[in-house]
């Protein structure tokens, strides 16, 4: 078995996969790339065992056969070489020897056949969403899901497809967030939670690519194939929580303030808030919204005034600002709007511009108990 590719692009696509490798697995075998050879297609493969994911690369050989490589070692050796082209020879000794311009480097091996098999869906359903889609949905409910291992099905997104388009929701009960898309649908109802790994590994590469995403989905698992990736992962077991129960319809009190003035006050306030409530005090009233936060243990206070434009009854109303100044990194618009009912019902943030078409953002967070 022998095949010559480049350095770079293999290191590229290696990184890739290295993200799915665990520090510590209870698999040894897990630890390597498996590298499937089928001529002139190289596929390598990476798993933790919930997550498997591949690549196929086009290389230049004529042999067939797979075998195990130490990843980190592997990983380690190419990101020293400079662009050139490398031999890979599977020796008799159990060693795999890669050959480079300026010298020789041989690696052991394990059997191939000894690398867990990436689950094959059975009888799945298909949906195809462009990748930049996928990409911006992900990246803009990833934050708000859980890290409770107690509340296992809070710990992911939430998936909900349907013929009138997509939503994808993420919720810690602290926040949550909806991105909702109208322009791309789905041939038939379906909704399944996606974990944070392979969607963290999945922003990270949905972003430089404009191809479509092929999301095939069964009970347990899902598939995402796209360009010369497939990955494949196990889904979080459970029903998602009634999220539409949670978003107060009634909010007589909206506030309409630049994004960026607003995010910068409340950081600057939350520097003097309690290190461990991290609230903040919101107080409206006519056009002036007043932002305070003290920490009486240390006799810090800081507060702001800043102009906005309401509608709606006087009110004061306490946020953890750490949950506020998350949500609005994450918004992407000049101007966002703050609905609120009472001050202990959840506030709701919408972007009011910056949007495409057919794309709704929702994010709602929960309101913290003021000690007047």
């Amino acid at each position: 078995m022998k095949f010559i590719v480049s350095s770079s692009y293999l290191l590229k696509q290696l990184q890739v996969l290295g993200s799915v490798i665990n520090s510590s697995n209870t698999l040894p075998i897990l630890d390597n790339f498996l590298f499937e050879l089928d001529n002139n297609a190289l596929t390598v493969s990476a798993s933790d065992l919930e997550t498997t994911m591949s690549a196929t690369l086009e290389i230049d050989s004529e042999s067939q056969g797979s075998v195990a490589v130490p990843a980190k070692l592997l990983l380690e050796t190419l990101k020293t070489f400079p662009e050139q082209p490398l031999t890979f020879t599977v020796e008799d000794n159990n060693t795999i020897e890669i050959s480079s311009n300026s010298g020789k480097y041989a690696l052991a091996y394990a059997d191939g056949e000894e690398f867990p098999k990436a689950v094959s869906l059975e009888d799945p359903s298909a949906t195809l969403v462009p990748a930049e889609v996928l990409a911006t949905a992900v990246s803009k409910t990833i934050f708000a899901a859980g890290n409770d291992d107690l509340r296992p099905v809070m710990s992911g997104v939430f998936f909900q497809f349907s013929p009138e388009g997509l939503i994808f929701v993420a919720t810690d009960a602290h926040k949550l967030v909806k991105y909702a898309r109208t322009d791309v649908k789905a041939s038939q109802v379906a909704d399944f939670i996606m974990p944070k790994k392979p969607l963290t590994i999945l922003k990270g590469i949905l972003g430089t690519s404009d191809a479509e995403v092929k999301i095939e989905y069964n009970d347990s698992n899902a598939t995402f194939s796209f360009d010369n990736y497939v990955l494949t992962c196990r889904l979080i077991d459970g029903k998602y929580p009634n999220y539409e129960a949670v978003i107060p319809k009634e909010n007589p009190n909206k506030l309409l303030i630049s994004r960026t003035q607003f995010l910068s006050s409340v950081r600057r306030v939350a520097i003097f808030s309690n290190k461990t409530t991290h609230q903040i005090r919101l107080k409206i009233a006519g056009t002036e919204l007043n932002i305070s936060a003290e920490d009486i243990d240390y006799s810090n206070k800081a507060e702001e005034r800043l102009t906005c434009d309401y509608q709606g009854d006087d009110m004061q109303i306490g946020f953890n600002s750490r949950f506020l100044t998350e949500m609005l990194n994450n918004l992407h618009s000049d101007e966002i709007m703050l609905e609120m009912s009472l001050p202990n019902r959840a506030g709701i943030l919408t972007p009011v511009d910056g949007l495409d078409e057919g794309e709704t953002v929702t994010m709602l967070v929960m309101p913290v108990m003021l000690n007047n």
